[in-house]
């Protein structure tokens, strides 16, 4: 059965990913970007039925946008958040501006957002919301001190909603990746990449496809019974 889910960070590298794989099974997707619409619009103009992307352009930073979008929000079967901002800094030198911009997008926005479409999910009685997470959010990292937060505040948060929701046959799950190839470490060094890949048991870092199956997984009836849930896809690098 075709069903319609709202995609919060669709241009981005595990965005696109899920999009693709929910358009291949027929679904719609409301894919959101902000900055850059070009592989929302790409990946459109690339599937057999182009008006199953429907690009939506939302500032995860601003009450204002998530409002505008909100009030004329058309009613999903599901919700997924791959959206994100990331930052490398010691904590004294991070600024209000940044832990405000991570705060809004990882947690703040996707939230209200939920929250608005919820009476509508109640309706479906077998809805899904799936947030992408980190492992920092679990292990937390030196350096990346505000990501971490707003990571485990994620992880907080389905724990928590999952158990809120459960008696409405709504279920919220997690899925927490490790290091991926997208563009959040395109700028890391050949040694560093080495260094990494010697980290992790399977050797190498995630691939987006990767993180979208775990996605698509907690979204079907094959994980009916999970809820509350963090999915870890990291290759064996936390446990």
């Amino acid at each position: 059965m075709s069903k319609t889910y709202l995609l919060l960070g669709a241009s981005g590298g595990i965005g696109q990913a899920v999009a693709k794989k929910l358009v291949d099974q027929g679904h719609t997707v409301i894919a959101q970007y902000f900055h850059n619409p070009d592989p929302v619009l790409k990946l459109r103009d690339s599937i057999p039925v182009p008006e199953k992307i429907i690009p939506s352009k939302i500032d995860l930073t601003s009450d204002h946008s998530v409002d505008e979008f909100l009030k004329t929000s058309m009613p999903v079967d599901g919700i997924v958040h791959t959206a994100g901002t990331h930052y490398e800094g010691m904590l004294e030198d991070t600024t209000d501006t940044v832990i405000d911009e991570l705060w809004n997008v990882h947690l703040k926005q996707p939230v209200r957002i939920i929250r608005h479409m919820l009476p509508a999910l109640r309706q479906r009685m077998k809805a899904s919301i799936v947030i992408v997470s980190s492992i920092w959010g679990e292990t937390g990292a030196s350096y990346e001190v505000m990501y971490s937060a707003v990571k485990g505040a994620q992880i907080a948060f389905v724990k928590a909603l999952g158990k809120e929701l459960a008696p409405s046959g709504i279920r919220v799950n997690a899925v927490s990746p490790g290091a991926v190839a997208t563009k959040m470490t395109i700028h890391y060094s050949e040694e560093e990449r080495q260094g990494i890949n010697g980290e992790i048991p399977l050797g190498r870092m995630g691939k987006p496809e990767e993180i979208a199956d775990a996605v698509l997984f907690l979204l079907s009836s094959s994980s009916s019974y999970i809820t509350s849930q963090v999915l870890s896809v990291n290759g064996g690098w936390h446990t």
